[in-house]
Parts: structure tokens; C-alpha cells; sequence
């Protein structure tokens, strides 16, 4: 999926440049690179650095988010809804049964291992949901849920929670309340049943704790202007789907992944 990003990013970025009728020699110059380093780029062979993104923006005279080409808002669809519907102009993203028992696994292993904790509210469980995701997808490359974010004032937003929310209450799985922290109203959510362990393996559960331990203290307004340094974020527009392959571009304070020179000079 790393190739796969990088082939598309390349592509584009030769798009912008041939459009514009900039030689690749011309674009290495202002870059500060080499012309082969141009030419690996645009097939797909070299990682584009964060700053070369950004000098990118410059002389295109686009945004970093124009560059990545961010998708459109999609419109969430659980897979055992058979309800047919009429065509709309937005994506659809399917969530398969398998990522949707899944996700109710995450959410009743996180309820019942901070669920309790008074700065656990729905604001912070969406944070603690997209670091799960994203920093799971940096390291193994693979999805754990896979769950779709938006990007809202208030950082990502796991587009498919309510649903599922809605779902496993009506299930009696978890409970939800309307409470306070401190002045500010907060939705908190208390699980009524362990998760099955069986339905997630051992780097699942690593990943999962590991972001817990790393941030299950902060409360909401903290771990949103946490999730606010996150390149992922960043790099996308107010209201669009964070990409998960941007999670390659991470500064090293937010990644999780020991990236060796071969992965950074595009030799995978």
C-alpha cells in the first residue's frame, strides 16, 4: 500500500509539473535535489519528504492537501444494511462485518480499560480511535479497524461511531450518559460486557495499549490540539477524509515506525 501511494503521489506531482511546463531538471534545481531523484519521485520509487512537500506547495502554488488530492466527504454505509438506496454524488464506504465486530471489540477494550477514567468522554475516545488506527496502519502497514475519519475543528472524527454507537446500545453492550467534566458537558460511555480478546491479536492489543498509555490522561480539549500536530491532519482540508497512507510522512515526534534509509530513499 506504501508503493501504491507513492506510485499515485508521483503521478501526480509529474500531472502538476508537465502541466505547468516545468523540466524535471528545472524542478530538481528548485527543489534542491537531483534530476534522478525527480525522475523517482514521479514513478513512484522515492518518498517525498515533509519539506519537500511543502516546497512542493510553493512552486506549484498549491496546497500540500491540493498535492495529496484528499477524497471527498463518504457516506457510511454498515455492511448488514440491505436497505437500498438511491445514487448520491458522494463516496460510499462500506464497513465490513469483520471491521464492524471489530470496532465494538476496540470500543469495549478501551471503555473497560479507561472507560471509567473522568476525562474519558466521547471527544477523547475519537482521538484515542484515530491513533489506535492510524499508528497501527504506520506500523504494520495493514488496517486494524479501519474506521473512516473526518477532519473537524475539533481533530478526526471516526464517521462510522454513532452508527455503531447507536447499534451496540440497542444491544445492551455499552451504556451512554450525559455528564459533566469539570464546566464542560461530556457523553460517556460505560461498557456492560468485556471485549473478546479472541477477535484481536497480539500487535492489535499492543498497538492499543500503547496509545492508551501514551494518552488516555489527556482530556478533550488536550488530546485534540495533540491530534492537531499529526501530518495526517494536517495535511487535510477542514471536512474532508484524512488519507491513511499520509501517516508515511509523519514528523518523528508523532511516528511509531523505525524507517531504515532504504525506506526513506524509496528503495522498497
Amino acid at each position: 500500500m506504501v508503493r501504491e501511494f507513492y506510485s499515485k503521489l508521483g503521478k501526480r506531482i509529474k500531472g502538476l509539473r508537465e502541466r505547468l511546463g516545468i523540466s524535471q531538471q528545472s524542478l530538481s534545481e528548485l527543489l534542491g535535489v537531483s534530476r534522478t531523484a525527480i525522475s523517482q519521485i514521479e514513478n513512484g520509487d522515492r518518498k517525498v519528504s515533509t519539506d519537500e512537500l511543502v516546497k512542493l506547495s510553493d512552486i506549484f502554488n498549491l496546497s500540500v492537501e491540493a498535492i495529496l488530492d484528499a477524497k471527498k466527504e463518504p457516506e457510511v454505509i454498515l455492511n448488514h444494511t440491505r436497505k437500498k438506496e438511491k445514487s448520491r454524488a458522494k463516496i460510499r464506504i462500506n464497513v465490513p462485518q469483520k471491521n464492524l465486530e471489530k470496532f465494538k471489540e476496540v470500543l469495549l477494550y478501551i471503555l473497560n480499560k479507561v472507560g471509567s477514567k473522568p476525562n474519558i468522554g466521547e471527544t477523547v475516545i475519537y482521538k484515542l480511535f484515530y491513533f489506535i488506527d492510524f499508528d497501527y496502519y504506520e506500523k504494520y502497514e495493514e488496517q486494524l479497524i479501519g474506521a473512516t475519519y473526518q477532519k473537524n475543528i475539533y481533530g478526526p472524527t471516526p464517521i462510522e461511531f454513532g452508527k455503531i454507537v447507536h447499534e451496540m446500545i440497542e444491544k445492551k453492550e455499552i451504556t451512554r450518559s450525559a455528564t459533566r467534566y469539570f464546566t464542560h458537558p461530556q457523553t460517556k460511555y460505560l461498557p456492560l460486557r468485556k471485549p473478546d480478546l479472541s477477535k484481536l491479536n497480539g500487535n492489535e492489543i499492543e498497538v492499543i495499549n500503547d496509545v492508551l498509555n501514551r494518552l488516555s490522561d489527556k482530556n478533550a480539549n488536550q488530546i485534540s490540539d495533540y491530534s492537531h500536530n499529526d501530518v495526517p491532519w494536517l495535511t487535510t482540508e477542514e471536512q474532508e477524509i484524512i488519507e491513511y497512507e499520509s501517516v508515511f510522512y509523519r514528523t518523528p515526534a508523532y511516528s511509531v515506525r523505525e524507517y531504515s534509509e532504504e525506506d526513506i530513499s524509496g528503495g522498497r
